[in-house]
């Protein structure tokens, strides 16, 4: 089955991160498949209007500035005209939606339910149940997952918790993990210091990948061992944590401060390094250690979410989220470095490029599409019977807005109708093999 599938999301490029690269990797694999993917994020400063990127992924960066970390204001209804008009004009079969966190990619999965086109969303991230933030955005889950047909996590973890915080059913959450592309993520022992051990931290510098577990674990290590460095990529307002550990220390040329790394230069980094540490205090995945044992690293973890289910046990060494056990774990880690007992790089390498393939996550993907356009079609009564369902008054509250959407699609529909939309013209995917069609021909012509 071919699918017009239109992933949406307020994480995309030139922004960096997991959301961003999962959802580029996918959508061309997807492309390569033979399926049409089209892209759907807010304006990043001058970039906004239609791009197109590689392999004619056309991407539709909407004039909505963010209103908080990267996130567009909440608005539910002005933005259906706008969503409205591209799902139609791109004929699409699919909305994907990816992150709990994306405002936009909860409004396009409700439009496009109200237009009574399918709807998928990925999960990223795990969540509490306690705190103040975690509660909102669990009820606004909960209401958003109750109208999609099928939801995604990247890890076991990832699904009992998406499926506690938004009550929906275990048998429409499917688990599919990230991936990497092994041709880029290869090791080069070469690029590695001859008299000293590095330890590399590639993550954004804040309280949840545990910047202040880095700043204490840093100071300890350098004073047991005089040969190890640091290097640190990635921002965050948790980075002047770490500068002010280095100036108090004195640590200016062992612990070196990259800031934001591009993506395609993650892998320079990496390669110059012996060990990966990851100081998570919450994680659904993490690809940044799938990378860095790719890269032929051996990766020093805190035992968080999704984390155990990665990478095999002789890739990686999990402790809890505490400084005492990381510094023990690394310690362990730079002793049988000492010892040359580790894991071949290219063996690592080839393990891993194996294991977490984008075709292998395309194609499981493909498959869950394949079922819920198989599924009947949600009626409006069915639909506010889930909303009902959310509770004794988010549920009313839900069931109000679902209706009034509604009433504002007849309007917008009657305003601008479905016919007077142009239909876009699709990228000519084909065009490397249609030249040797043609020359076949014209030779048999000429003959």
């Amino acid at each position: 089955m071919i699918h017009n599938i239109c992933m949406v999301s307020d994480f995309f490029y030139p922004n960096m991160g997991g959301v961003e690269s999962h959802i580029f990797q996918l959508s061309q694999c997807l492309m390569e498949r033979g399926h049409k993917v089209i892209i759907v994020t807010h304006c990043y400063g001058n970039r906004n209007g239609v791009r197109y990127l590689t392999n004619g992924l056309k991407v539709y960066y909407l004039p909505i500035y963010p209103f908080y970390n990267q996130c567009v204001l909440p608005t539910v209804f002005p933005t259906l005209p706008l969503i409205r008009f591209i799902l139609l004009r791109e004929k699409i079969s699919i909305v994907h939606g990816h992150s709990s966190f994306s405002t936009l990619a909860h409004e396009a999965m409700f439009h496009a339910r109200t237009m009574g086109i399918k709807a998928i969303f990925t999960d990223h991230s795990l969540f509490g149940f306690a705190d103040g933030s975690s509660i909102i955005t669990n009820k606004v889950l909960k209401y958003s997952l109750a109208g999609t047909n099928h939801v995604i996590c990247v890890s076991h973890t990832s699904k009992e918790n998406t499926v506690l915080r938004a009550a929906i059913n275990p048998h429409k959450v499917s688990v599919i993990p990230n991936a990497i592309d092994g041709t880029i993520f290869t090791p080069d022992p070469s690029k590695r210091h001859p008299c000293r051990l590095r330890v590399i931290v590639m993550c954004r510098l804040v309280y949840r990948k545990g910047a202040d577990l880095l700043a204490a674990i840093i100071p300890q290590i350098c004073s047991q061992h005089p040969d190890v460095d640091f290097i640190i990529g990635g921002d965050g307002p948790k980075r002047i944590v770490i500068e002010e550990m280095r100036e108090s220390h004195s640590l200016q040329d062992r612990v070196k401060l990259l800031g934001t790394v591009p993506h395609h230069q993650v892998r320079d980094v990496l390669v110059q390094g012996d060990f990966f540490l990851n100081t998570s205090l919450t994680e659904a995945f993490c690809i940044a250690i799938v990378e860095a044992v790719s890269c032929g690293l051996q990766v020093i973890s805190t035992k968080v979410g999704g984390v155990p289910e990665v990478l095999p046990i002789d890739f990686i060494q999990l402790a809890p989220p505490s400084s005492k056990a990381l510094v023990a774990a690394l310690n362990a880690a730079i002793d049988l470095r000492r010892q040359e007992k580790h894991v071949d790089p290219l063996v690592a390498h080839q393990r891993v490029a194996k294991l977490y393939t984008w075709q292998n996550v395309a194609m499981r993907t493909e498959k869950v599409y394949n079922a819920m356009a198989e599924e009947p079609e949600i009626e409006l009564r069915d639909r506010l019977l889930r909303y009902s369902q959310c509770g004794p008054v988010a549920g009313k509250i839900f069931i109000v807005i679902a209706v009034i959407n509604y009433f504002f699609l007849i309007i917008v529909a009657y305003w601008s109708p479905a016919e007077h939309i142009d239909i876009a013209t699709d990228f000519p995917h084909k065009l490397k093999s249609t030249p040797q069609r043609w020359t076949r021909s014209a030779a048999k012509r000429t003959k």
